[in-house]
């Protein structure tokens, strides 16, 4: 789909649909199992409409062709990043050294916060 860009460009922006919007709908593509299109509407839902149709728009150049291309392009790196499998997190423990720093980083700021009481004449 094409349309008007906005911006700057003078007569340019006036007369020549150059921004270019790729729908794509996700419900209805025989290119995706049914995992991947579950992946793809979890990952860019903000992308997707209410009908299921993605949408990448490209308005970077003032040629129409140049943003169809950014635009295919666009549309090919976002649903791989979304189908890239997700690495799970794997649960760790501090080490006994990070243990040991904590804990003499907490003895110096009892012992820093005990002398910043009231001065006795008597200590």
């Amino acid at each position: 789909m094409y349309a008007r860009s906005s911006g700057p460009g003078g007569q340019n922006v006036n007369k020549v649909s150059t921004r270019v919007e790729l729908l794509f709908d996700v419900e209805a593509s025989t290119a995706l199992d049914a995992g991947q299109k579950r992946a793809v509407l979890s990952a860019l839902r903000t992308r997707i409409d209410d009908a299921g149709v993605l949408h990448v728009r490209s308005d970077a150049s003032r040629s129409q062709w140049m943003n169809r291309q950014d635009a295919v392009r666009k549309f090919a790196r976002i649903v791989a990043a979304a189908l890239r499998p997700v690495k799970s997190r794997v649960a760790s423990s501090p080490t006994r050294a990070s243990r040991a720093r904590r804990l003499n980083a907490k003895k110096r700021a009892s012992v820093l916060k005990r002398f910043r009481g009231r001065v006795r004449p008597d200590d």
